[in-house]
């Protein structure tokens, strides 16, 4: 993958959507999340008219709390799984990611908690709370059991839009690529609502 890698979606769209994007501007991935499901199940495509399906995400339950992502090739194919940490992610966005063997390689954790206070008090403030997502900015890693970050995952700064930004920070191997890629996709959309 050619970093840092860009995601952006239209938090005034009826039904998320999101763009990965290279340095280079190249569409990687395009998701369309679906109104009204009880048991997330989503598609990521190649392109935008979405007709070239890569990737299927699907959670085992139908309540997030604690639920796991399994993730899979258009083949059917496993690749890997994210798991949302319960209570963990109460406080602090806390994730966990596997490889297609079910074998732990990433977590995902908050870096600053104090984003997510901040924003649930800001946004009861009329007029202020439509700012919010221009300086409230959460980040995130993703380590390895070291805790140095391999990946980190930032909130720019934007109107009417949500746009992240994950830069490397360590070497990933090229089989770990896309079960990172895809757990941070579906943190992406259960923590839109934040910053």
């Amino acid at each position: 993958m050619n970093f840092p890698l860009n995601l952006n979606f239209k938090i005034v769209a009826l039904a998320p959507q999101i763009s990965v994007t290279d340095a280079n501007g190249q569409l990687m991935m395009y998701v369309k999340q679906k109104l009204f499901k009880l048991k997330e199940a989503i598609t990521v495509y190649a392109d935008e008219a979405q007709t070239q399906p890569l990737y299927y995400i699907n959670a085992n339950k139908i309540l997030d709390f604690s639920a796991a992502y399994s993730f899979t090739d258009s083949n059917g194919q496993p690749i890997g799984s994210v798991r949302r940490s319960g209570m963990k992610s109460f406080w602090k966005a806390h994730y966990e990611i596997y490889n297609h063997a079910d074998i732990h390689i990433f977590t995902i954790r908050e870096a600053n908690p104090w984003v997510k206070v901040l924003d649930t008090l800001v946004s009861d403030i009329p007029i202020i709370n439509l700012f919010t997502g221009y300086f409230l900015h959460p980040s995130y890693h993703i380590t390895r059991q070291s805790e140095v970050p391999e990946l980190i995952v930032q909130k720019q700064a934007a109107f009417f839009e949500g746009k992240f930004t994950i830069e490397e920070q360590g070497t990933l191997a090229g089989i770990e690529e896309i079960p990172a890629l895809l757990g941070i996709l579906m943190m992406v959309l259960l923590e839109r609502n934040r910053g």
